[in-house]
């Protein structure tokens, strides 16, 4: 059922594009505009604007740009209608919707199906739990006995899966759904003899959230262990569509306002380390659960802030697992710091022994950053052996050359310097050996080779020359920018009235441009840039012109998408005066503006129509048409010497 185009624009309207942004990515402002690391592309230098006034973002790195919606779609791979339903429901907007027929479900998409199957998992989980005797208990009671408390079971939706064999699949399969799509998706298995079984029976749930906060699969948990079947402890959703575990960690749907406010990430490795924390008040924490750490989990946390802890158990594996993650964020420009807990406790029994004050205390007294972290816990191995001292070295200054700012690799080295009682000159030398390897290899060179001259490389493809694109390319695109931004700005100019006398009228950017065009008419060539003018063209005759948030929030991608990259600029004069630097700025010479604009623009067409007719003298053998065709050019000739003439431009003959 489509959506109606009021609503639409009511959702639109209601939508806050920073507010929007602002949930998966770390925002700061900067003038008018707020900017950020692109999510679409790593990137380390912010180049991700979202203009609030506009209400739409680009991102000046891999062009990406859009609305609200078109966020949602790019980001977490939304369709048009899922991406404004989740809009109303954030903004408390009513949507008209109804009952599915058999055909309006078959034709969803997979993505939909996929999300539509787990939410319904879920709430069949979480009502288990709380409304039937086996759920309540065995998982309830389960819960309880570890000391988690009502709320926060509620707020994760923990739930319990009863240990009859086909419980989930077969209420699945009476609410329509395909038993081989519940294979698919990992809630059922098939026996040998064509029949299904619930993957999860007899074991507490933990479904595991988007950004968004949809369910995009699920952890469960046994309870009862039987040595003879050699059960997993741990049974998770097999990837899909839209669940791929080394993009997701578990609890950042209600950790990420925590992270930008703390400005920190707190990195557990289980499913009860992040319950245990949120329950004593510590909510910028997430866990890696179901994988070790990986480069999308990072750049992921990276949105929200570049300090992660990494908080592990006490045990060798804690301790090791730290260790294998320090050098993967200080490769994506992150700062981090490691605490290691006593050799009795993970975090989930650390928090419950101890108040949250305690806890808090000890993660500011145990933080260690990262040299200070490896280099002591690699000296201890190494003991007084100088040949594993020197191995300790070269492992340090090997972590040290994954940092990607210079600047702050200097201040490793001279920091590891000191804890190794070793010179800063030795540890830079070996540093530059190891960076000219890796940017040696990077090239494909083989042999021994120094970069110290810099290494101009060419473009691996060439951008389009002038010649490639229809005449006027650009005057279009300048006069299209100038209708987005100021069409319905009018300005004053001088008619002539039925009598013939002078009078002053005010007149639309959007009318002046528009009827001087048709009066000559010329028609834009680049069919967006024609297909925005004809939707001026048809609203002057209402004499209600579109704002440029109509073009920008437009249904029609490719116009959003020239909409967004004509009104919106990387950089910003703002301020200069109070330097005693005046800068003359578009607006204040509008009519001179869009006057020249219009100017250009013929004169591109005329110069086209000269040198069609040229080329077409030529190839004419008949004497009397060339004729014909002589006056034609001189016609245009003449045209253009006029047209340049008020341009200030002379002609070179």
């Amino acid at each position: 059922m489509p959506i109606p185009r009021e609503t639409v624009d009511q959702i639109l309207q209601a939508a806050r594009i920073e507010e929007v942004v602002g949930e998966f990515v770390s925002l700061k402002k900067r003038g008018s505009n707020m900017w950020g690391n692109c999510p679409f592309h790593n990137e380390k230098t912010p180049s991700f604007s979202v203009n609030p006034a506009r209400n739409i973002f680009k991102c000046f790195g891999c062009g990406k740009a859009g609305d609200s919606a078109k966020f949602l779609m790019e980001h977490e791979h939304y369709t048009y209608p899922e991406a404004l339903r989740y809009l109303a429901k954030k903004y408390n907007i009513q949507i008209e919707e109804k009952e599915l027929s058999p055909e309006e479900r078959m034709a969803q998409t997979e993505r939909e199906k996929m999300f539509n199957i787990n939410a319904f998992a879920d709430k069949f989980f979480v009502n288990t739990l709380w409304n039937t005797d086996e759920g309540k208990s065995i998982g309830l009671e389960y819960f309880r006995e570890r000391g988690y408390l009502n709320p926060i079971i509620e707020k994760f939706h923990l739930g319990y899966s009863p240990s009859k064999w086909e419980a989930f699949t077969n209420y699945a399969k009476q609410n329509g759904y395909d038993p081989e799509f519940l294979e698919k998706v990992g809630f059922s298995i098939k026996r040998q003899n064509g029949e299904y079984y619930d993957r999860y029976h007899g074991r507490v749930m933990f479904p595991i959230h988007n950004l968004t906060g949809k369910v995009i699969g699920f952890g469960g948990r046994i309870l009862q262990s039987d040595p003879e079947k050699k059960l997993a402890k741990y049974q998770n959703s097999p990837e899909s569509e839209i669940y791929q575990k080394k993009e997701t960690l578990y609890g950042i749907y209600f950790a990420k306002s925590a992270i930008v406010n703390k400005d920190e990430c707190i990195l557990v490795e289980g499913y009860f380390d992040v319950l245990r924390m949120h329950q004593i008040g510590i909510e910028n924490v997430v866990a890696s659960s179901g994988t070790s750490l990986t480069t999308e989990q990072i750049r992921l946390v990276k949105r929200y802030t570049k300090n992660i802890t990494m908080l592990y158990d006490g045990d060798a594996a804690g301790v090791h697992a730290a260790l294998r993650g320090t050098d993967m964020i200080l490769a994506e420009g992150m700062n981090v710091r490691v605490v290691v807990l006593p050799p009795e406790h993970d975090p989930d029994t650390f928090g419950k022994e101890y108040p949250t004050e305690e806890v808090l205390r000890y993660l500011k007294d145990n933080a260690k950053d990262f040299i200070r972290f490896k280099t002591e816990l690699l000296l201890k191995d190494a003991a007084n052996d100088p040949i594993k001292k020197g191995q300790v070295v070269r492992n340090m200054v090997e972590t040290i050359s994954v940092v990607p700012d210079p600047i702050f690799r200097i201040a490793y080295v001279k920091e590891t310097s000191r804890l190794l009682d070793m010179p800063e000159e030795t540890l830079m030398m070996e540093l530059n050996k190891m960076l000219r390897a890796k940017f040696k290899k990077s090239l494909g060179v083989e042999g021994e080779v120094i970069p110290d001259e810099p290494i101009v490389t060419t473009p691996t493809q060439e951008q389009p020359q002038d010649e490639t694109l229809p005449p006027g390319y650009y005057q279009e695109r300048e006069l299209v920018k100038l209708m987005l931004l100021y069409g319905g700005r009018t300005l004053t100019i001088k008619q002539q009235d039925e009598l013939g006398q002078e009078v002053e009228e005010q007149v639309p950017v959007a009318q002046m441009i528009v009827d001087d065009l048709i009066t000559d008419n010329i028609e834009f060539n680049d069919p967006v840039n024609r297909k925005i003018f004809e939707i001026y063209d048809q609203a002057l005759n209402t004499e209600e012109l579109p704002n440029d948030q109509f073009f920008t929030s437009n249904e029609d991608e490719q116009v959003s998408q020239v909409a967004i990259d004509l009104v919106t600029t990387q950089y910003k004069l703002d301020g200069w005066e109070r330097h005693g630097i005046f800068v003359k700025k578009e607006e204040d010479i509008l009519k001179k503006a869009v006057q020249y604009a219009i100017l250009r623009y013929k004169d591109q067409i005329i110069d086209a129509r000269r040198k069609e007719i040229q080329d077409q003298i030529k190839e004419e053998p008949d004497p009397d048409n060339q004729l014909i065709l002589l006056k034609k050019k001189k016609h245009w000739d003449d045209l253009r010497v006029q047209i340049n003439k008020m341009l200030g431009i002379v002609i070179a003959k």
